[in-house]
């Protein structure tokens, strides 16, 4: 039931968290990666009524970027 409703990728918006993507769902849980508050897990019948579905583009994934180490020479 609630997981036909947010599918993998589906983009959604809660009341507290704001604007996310579905990650996983199934029958008991539900996981969502918010923009601004990182990964959730929820029971699914619990967060439902805060749930809803938003029509925005899913976010570009950002690389990481890695700064080079800078080594230095050893005081001698």
């Amino acid at each position: 039931m609630a997981s036909n409703i947010f599918s993998q990728g589906a983009q959604v918006e809660h009341q507290k968290f704001g604007l996310g993507t579905v990650l996983s769902s199934s029958e008991e849980r539900i996981v969502i990666k918010f923009d601004d508050h990182g990964e959730k897990k929820f029971v699914t019948t619990m967060v439902m009524g805060s749930l809803k579905k938003s029509d925005r583009q899913p976010p570009a994934e950002k690389k990481g970027s890695r700064k080079k180490k800078v080594i230095t020479p050893a005081a001698v």
